[in-house]
């Protein structure tokens, strides 16, 4: 018994306790076991996700309202060359009641505090416009902007949102 070694009541036996110890971190570990602590469970890390998702939205309505104004602009400029171009009265008479109303929804959007359009000073920075072959065309375009992006632009401020009772 000379070379047995005894250990006092309160002593574990040191190769069962490293054993023991990476039995543990070996469990920790595991891939089919979820890590102690998820960042999507921390709050905080939710919180920054939601402030990026309203920054991109604030983004978004931006551009939209960016979109409109120049949109409005060309349109604007449009319906005048149509103009000059139609002797029809009747015809006439619609062009400037759809000019009039272009700058109706100018000026909501001016009172909705939507920066207004600044043209450009060449016709360079008209790239990515298309032209309207023919006097239909351009008008229903016109309704087909106005319809679009005009009403989504107005449905999103909070201005001309409709109480629900």
């Amino acid at each position: 018994m000379g070379n047995r070694r005894t250990y006092g009541p309160n002593r574990e036996d040191p190769v069962r306790g490293l054993l023991a110890l990476l039995l543990i971190v070996l469990e920790w570990t595991r891939p089919s076991l979820p890590s102690p602590l998820r960042p999507i469970c921390d709050l905080r890390v939710l919180n920054h996700f939601i402030k990026e998702a309203r920054d991109a939205e604030v983004a978004m309505a931006l551009e939209q309202a960016q979109e409109v104004q120049s949109g409005l602009w060309l349109l604007q400029q449009a319906l005048n060359l149509l103009r000059t171009s139609v002797t029809n009265t009747a015809l006439h008479s619609h062009i400037d009641n759809s000019i009039r109303n272009l700058v109706s929804i100018n000026a909501v959007l001016r009172s909705l505090n939507i920066q207004e359009y600044t043209p450009p000073a060449s016709a360079a920075g008209l790239e990515g416009t298309w032209t309207a072959s023919s006097a239909t065309d351009l008008l229903q375009v016109h309704v087909n902007f106005l319809r679009g992006k005009v009403r989504l632009l107005l449905l999103d401020a909070q201005a001309c949102q409709q109480d629900v009772s």
